[in-house]
């Protein structure tokens, strides 16, 4: 598959679809993609190892403590290297667009953000490591795009726009944050990404866009009026056959609880015409819905981090992530849903055993049912919604 050059502002794609896409049109959608700290000291263009955290100054420590987990580590890696089999998961798909959560401000500012504990930076040399999986949208929305100041998330925004990225929930200013992302799909039809954040993810409120203010799109609440203050933004958008996702950074790390708050939130924006719910902050993957025919992730888990040998919330398995592929008919109800269980070893993505994917599958099930959602584990070590 190719990509032609963006036509006033959009991202085109071009290529073969597959069976899959030729009924609809497939999404990949993951979690949190942190590469920055441990991550960034092991591309090519490493930023200074020094953090600022309790209990650890340096970031190369990090990558210490995966290599003490599951061996050594090669440096500097290839760009593509932290995406290991997820490669070959998307060659094999081929959705017609990928989004990410990029948790991490990518910006040789050494400005850190005082007083939050823990800051996410790389490099912007090393940028070629999201274009390396041939990224369509990153969403900034969360708690880390301002780890390293306003100055720092002006040349973030800059290095992905620079390196073809498109971008949803941050910006120069206000109008700007509130912007969706907007990736062209087959027969004159859009994606839309709009992306949004709340307090309860660990974003600061100071870190909200304003008139003349750069920051994020930060949600004062996830009331009615909100819900429809975001739906009324969509409709001034959308475009008939367009489909839309709603990816939202919001809830605590650990534990599989949706509160009722977040559960009323996402069904409005549902019955608002959003047509995807994704959402993200969790270490792991938390429940899906499938409400009114169309999808609801409340957690997608993260997906790369240099979390690897740090001990601490060992039930809950962050090192196990999940590709998620989300087949849509052209009104945006859902037709299939397949997950690709991963491992994070060595700082890259490995395809996970099957006894790790009956794992997932079974503490996704458990998660999903009060949902009414069941899920499958296919002979290939794939996870499957079932769908009635």
């Amino acid at each position: 598959m190719t990509e032609s050059p963006r036509i006033n502002g959009e991202r085109h794609i071009e290529g073969t679809q597959t069976a899959a896409q030729r009924m609809g049109v497939t999404l990949f959608l993951c979690g949190d993609v942190m590469t920055g700290r441990g991550v960034d000291q092991i591309l090519p263009h490493a930023s200074p190892p020094r953090i600022f955290e309790s209990y650890v100054q340096d970031a190369r420590e990090y990558v210490e403590m995966a290599e003490s987990a599951n061996g050594r580590i090669p440096r500097p890696v290839s760009p593509s290297y932290i995406w290991g089999d997820a490669l070959a998961e998307l060659a094999r798909v081929q959705p017609a667009a990928r989004i990410v959560n990029l948790e991490t401000s990518v910006t040789r500012c050494d400005d850190y953000w005082k007083g939050k504990g823990i800051n996410y930076r790389m490099h912007p040399e090393n940028v070629a490591c999201l274009t390396a999986a041939r990224l369509d949208v990153c969403v900034l929305a969360n708690n880390h795009v301002l780890d390293y100041g306003r100055r720092g998330l002006v040349e973030t925004l800059d290095t992905l726009a620079h390196a073809g990225l498109e971008t949803a929930g941050a910006g120069r200013n206000l109008a700007q944050a509130l912007k969706p992302a907007i990736v062209s799909l087959a027969d004159g039809a859009r994606l839309l990404v709009f992306a949004v954040g709340t307090e309860s993810s660990g974003i600061p409120s100071s870190w909200v866009a304003g008139t003349g203010t750069s920051g994020i799109a930060l949600l004062p609440d996830l009331s009615r009026k909100t819900a429809a203050d975001l739906v009324a933004r969509v409709e001034a958008v959308k475009r008939p056959n367009d489909l839309v996702v709603a990816s939202i950074h919001w809830g605590t790390n650990w534990g599989y609880e949706v509160t009722r708050e977040q559960e009323r939130f996402a069904h409005w924006l549902i019955e608002g015409g959003v047509h995807i719910v994704h959402g993200h902050s969790s270490h792991h993957p938390r429940p899906i819905e499938v409400y009114r025919g169309r999808l609801v992730l409340y957690g997608s888990g993260d997906f790369i981090n240099d979390y690897e040998g740090i001990a601490g919330y060992e039930p809950y398995r962050s090192d196990l992530t999940l590709m998620y592929f989300a087949t849509m008919e052209t009104t945006g109800d859902l037709t299939a849903l397949s997950m690709v269980p991963m491992q994070l070893r060595q700082l890259r993505l490995c395809r996970a055993s099957l006894s790790d994917a009956q794992w997932l599958r079974d503490s996704l099930a458990r998660a999903s049912a009060p949902f009414g959602s069941e899920i499958d584990l296919e002979p290939d070590g794939r996870l499957r919604l079932r769908r009635s």
